[in-house]
């Protein structure tokens, strides 16, 4: 009795899916190419055969059957580490890693077998080290053409390396349109700031006097009773990340302030960004040893950030976007809240420091002025509104 060309197809990739489990793929692929010569081959058909040509190390026909499976579908994951894997036995690094890496994205999300898995992996480490290969090319390149690594130049080449990703100001309220996408300004850029690290030891005696009680001190986030309830990665109303405040939503913290005056005098030599009643903020931030505050971002990009490091133990990190810097006991870290930050304390001590806002260099005066009248017309409309409602 004869067999159905369809039922002959179908027995024949059983027959080469079985040989590939018992470890012969010289036979699978006789077997499995009687069915893909037909033209007619499926792409779980050509993915046998590459398997097959894989395990006999046929690189050249693996990378004939990648551009088969890859022409009937253009994403499939497995056809795209084939492919892969064919740029690499040529020699064609960044080929690969191109593909190797597409791959890795579409798998992103979906669960997979172990050997796709272990595959995967293989390709992480591949484009590691091909992109370290080429990081390397390229600095002799540059050297060679007399040209320094450093600063913005360098973050360029971190980001044209994928070894980074680029990070946008996102406020959650407001966003002024045009100012520069900086994550940390220098010390440098500032004259005020020599005068304020000078005070540092000053400012640490005071701190040493509230931490002998640590009356004052308030979890940083507080759950608003007029607001839907938000949970800030469990840290609303947890002490672990805490603040005694000298200004407050722009309003001067009278009795705090009778305990730290020089620190308040002192921080007047900055220029704080006065905004109705959102800035600025001063205030003594305290992490608990072992807390971390997850990534977030500010209300504004109209302002910067400054946090004057006071006590700071070992295990301390700061990220804004792509860049990770250190807490320095007296050395002012300035930088756009706007953009994703975290900051962790994997230490068993406390670190804390003082944070300030400060007006965006970039905005002018008549700039600086017209977003603060915004938001005092803001934060009037929901006063003329509670006197409506009376």
């Amino acid at each position: 009795m004869a067999v159905t060309p369809s039922l002959d197809s179908q027995t024949l990739v059983r027959s080469a899916v079985a040989a590939l489990q018992r470890g012969n793929p010289r036979e699978a692929r006789r077997l499995i190419e009687q069915v893909t010569a037909t033209g007619r081959a499926s792409v779980e058909t050509w993915l046998v055969q590459g398997l097959a040509c894989k395990a006999m190390g046929d690189m050249a026909a693996v990378e004939q059957v990648a551009d088969a499976i890859l022409g009937l579908q253009q994403n499939n994951l497995r056809g795209l580490l084939l492919k892969g894997d064919g740029r690499a036995a040529a020699g064609d690094r960044r080929a690969a890693a191109s593909f190797y890496q597409f791959a890795v994205g579409r798998a992103q999300g979906t669960q997979l077998a172990p050997d796709v898995v272990r595959e995967l992996n293989a390709a992480v480490a591949y484009c590691a080290d091909a992109t370290d290969a080429y990081r390397d090319y390229l600095d002799n390149w540059l050297a060679d053409a007399g040209v320094g690594i450093s600063g913005r130049f360098a973050q360029s080449l971190d980001l044209l390396l994928g070894k980074k990703e680029v990070y946008f100001q996102q406020p959650t309220v407001y966003y002024f349109p045009g100012l520069p996408q900086i994550q940390f300004y220098e010390r440098e850029q500032f004259d005020w700031v020599g005068a304020i690290e000078a005070q540092t030891d000053v400012i640490r005696q005071e701190l040493e006097g509230l931490l002998t009680t640590e009356e004052g001190f308030s979890p940083y986030v507080v759950a608003e009773h007029n607001r839907p309830a938000a949970d800030f990665h469990g840290l609303n109303d947890n002490p672990k990340w805490s603040a005694l405040h000298l200004y407050q939503k722009g309003v001067p913290v009278a009795e705090n302030i009778a305990r730290a005056p020089l620190t308040f005098e002192a921080l007047q030599l900055a220029p704080l960004c006065h905004c109705a009643k959102r800035t600025p903020s001063l205030m003594f931030s305290l992490l608990r040893g072992g807390a971390k505050i997850p990534p977030h971002t500010g209300m504004l990009n109209t302002r910067l950030i400054c946090h004057l490091p006071l006590i700071v133990p070992r295990g301390c990190g700061f990220r804004v976007g792509n860049e990770v810097r250190e807490w320095e006991v007296g050395k002012l870290l300035i930088f756009d809240d706007s953009i994703e930050h975290e900051a962790w304390n994997d230490s068993d001590e406390d670190r804390v420091i003082l944070l300030f806002d400060i007006w965006r260099p970039e905005l002018s005066d008549d700039e600086r002025a017209a977003v603060t009248a915004i938001f005092e017309g803001i934060d009037a409309y929901g006063i003329q509104a509670d006197q409506a409602g009376a």
